[in-house]
């Protein structure tokens, strides 16, 4: 999608994204969060969330889907389920894209393409999908599956994209006429068996939901997810970077874009990054020491810690190579305020940021064009015989 640096390519500027996971992305987070534990479950902390987020400035919002708790951790959290929390987000908000997690291993892609075309709906064309693909043993069992890892799991990946993608293209955009006079609902000349067939799946279709409003919804997933062959064929419109520390994020970006097919304009790229800011006196290693003492912090992600001034430099510097920026607050509402306060009205100062524009689409975000749907027959030629 863009070229490298990011600067040169179609976006322009980036775009930043805020994980919305529970009481924050530490495990720890809801011993300190303002909110109380049993309130992050309800729907006035996730309306709060996503408004605030919307009123910072910024683009989009995750919502994570980590699967079955661990009931014997002493920091095991619930979720509820990611694309139920982007369904309640959207008639609350305007500008967000909404992005829930959904696993592509153990959820048929029938169920994930009418799901999330629902929420397509819901939001006015603002929904996008977080490809994950889960290792997990205790996740597989819960289905009733043996566990999927490996290659097998990319390649379950790759096949469930293609299989929903498929079902969103199956009604063409004008497959609904309501015609009063005839009683009719639907040209059923304009539905489409997408008749799938590959390794993992096998489906006939069509879709029980209307061509969602973008037309295909944007797919974000891990860079390193998908085969090569899934990425050259367009699987993802945007592939999350991550690296071990903020100091090699930008080689990871520069590497990342160099290993994509040479020719055309590939995925976006968006960095991954945990953050732990100093906060009202208090410095952001000692929070960060205090949350490690009850559980330890395990992610792959790079982390940042220390002050908002420090994280606009590192941001100023990615952005440089990312279309955009993922952010992984330590504790939602204590680093939520300082990002609001502090660091993005500096990168808008600065003007690296696109712009905020109400009832855009998502696709309108990442500067993608709306596709006609793949079974749609091509217009005709002017002065062509019929």
């Amino acid at each position: 999608m863009s070229t490298h640096p990011a600067q040169d390519g179609p976006l322009g500027h980036g775009i930043l994204l805020l994980e919305l996971d529970g009481a924050g992305s530490h495990p720890a987070a809801w011993r300190v969060s303002r909110t109380a534990p049993a309130a992050v479950l309800g729907p006035e902390h996730l309306r709060g969330a996503v408004l605030a987020a919307e009123s910072a400035g910024f683009h989009a919002v995750t919502f994570s889907d980590p699967g079955l708790p661990d009931p014997g951790h002493p920091d095991a959290a619930a979720r509820l389920n990611a694309l139920q929390r982007a369904a309640f987000a959207g008639p609350v908000t305007r500008s967000l894209a909404l992005i829930p997690e959904v696993d592509t291993v153990y959820t048929e892609p029938f169920h994930i393409a009418t799901q999330l075309a629902s929420l397509d709906y819901v939001s006015g064309g603002r929904a996008g999908w977080l490809v994950a693909a889960s290792p997990s043993a205790a996740d597989a069992a819960a289905v009733g599956r043996d566990t999927v890892r490996g290659d097998r799991l990319s390649r379950e990946a790759a096949d469930s994209i293609e299989v929903s993608r498929r079902l969103w293209d199956s009604w063409e955009d004008d497959a609904v006429i309501r015609d009063v006079p005839t009683g009719r609902y639907l040209d059923v000349d304009k539905l489409h068996y997408i008749d799938a067939e590959n390794s993992s799946y096998s489906v006939k279709g069509p879709s029980i939901i209307p061509r969602p409003p973008q037309g295909q919804l944007p797919v974000l997933a891990p860079a390193g997810l998908l085969p090569p062959e899934a990425i050259a064929a367009g699987a993802a419109d945007a592939l999350l970077v991550s690296a071990p520390t903020p100091e090699l994020l930008a080689a990871e970006l520069a590497a990342t874009r160099a290993g994509l097919a040479a020719g055309g304009n590939g995925p976006a790229l968006i960095a991954e990054l945990d953050v732990v800011l100093d906060s009202r006196g208090q410095a952001a290693a000692e929070r960060l020491a205090g949350l490690n003492g009850h559980t330890a912090w395990q992610s792959p992600r790079a982390r940042f810690i220390g002050s908002a001034a420090g994280l606009t430099e590192l941001l100023t510097e990615v952005l440089a190579w990312a279309d955009g920026v993922r952010l992984h607050p330590a504790v939602l509402d204590t680093d939520l305020e300082e990002l609001t306060q502090l660091v993005l009205p500096e990168l808008r100062r600065r003007g690296l940021l696109a712009p905020t524009i109400p009832d855009a689409t998502f696709r309108d975000q990442l500067g993608l064009a709306r596709p006609a749907s793949r079974y749609a027959a091509a217009p005709s030629a002017p002065g062509a015989e019929n």
